[in-house]
């Protein structure tokens, strides 16, 4: 056993609804880790196009780590899609022209939340939906049809609207174990020797 090519677009043969990620993104703003996969009911293309608000002028990034697992429907809202709320009303008048965009924001005057960053080995469900800055743990798994508006810790199940921590998947001394071991940065032939031991409920690593 060797394992799929992590630069194969479509890694099972005759389906073309799930894919390595990394091997369809244009976007030199996001950015994904080897063995990442995305599934669709219709289109992968449809990841990008999930991605929403993502201006290259702002400058923010998604970074999704290494083996995660991506369902149909997931979106991301990037940081454009902030408005100034410091004023009356956050309705954006500027960029209608006509005479109101003399009151355009300067940038430093935006919301800005910073990149998206999602770790490894993180399993995201159908429709949920990530804000903007959103920092999302290794390990963690987040439920269908969630809304996470805030950091979500590593090894930690999240479900609801908005996100709320259901329960940790294992003991803190063993997330920190986990951590230290990193399996998702081990060489594909170790990973591949040990599949028995990372996915199976008697592993020696539990």
């Amino acid at each position: 056993m060797k394992g799929p090519d992590k630069d194969e677009k479509y890694p099972i043969s005759h389906y073309n609804r799930l894919c390595f990620l990394k091997n369809i993104i244009t976007s030199p703003n996001i950015i994904v880790g080897d063995y990442t996969y995305y599934d669709d009911f219709k289109d992968v293309y449809n990841f990008e196009r999930n991605v929403k608000y993502h201006f290259d002028f702002i400058g923010d990034k998604l970074i999704i780590g290494k083996f995660c697992m991506i369902a149909s429907g997931v979106t991301f809202i990037m940081n454009g899609a902030n408005h100034k709320m410091d004023g009356i009303t956050a309705y954006p008048f500027n960029i209608f022209g006509n005479g109101w965009e003399k009151v355009t924001p300067k940038m430093e005057e935006l919301p800005f939340k910073g990149d998206t960053i999602v770790g490894n080995d993180v399993w995201i469900g159908s429709n949920a939906t990530i804000m903007p800055g959103v920092h999302i743990g290794d390990g963690a798994i987040i439920a269908t049809n969630t809304t996470v508006t805030k950091d979500v810790a590593p090894y930690t199940v999240v479900g609801g609207n908005p996100g709320k921590e259901i329960r940790k998947r294992f003991s803190e001394e063993k997330i920190e174990e986990l951590l230290e071991l990193k399996w998702w940065d081990w060489k594909i032939e170790r990973i591949t020797e040990n599949l028995h031991e990372l996915t199976g409920p008697k592993s020696r690593f539990l």
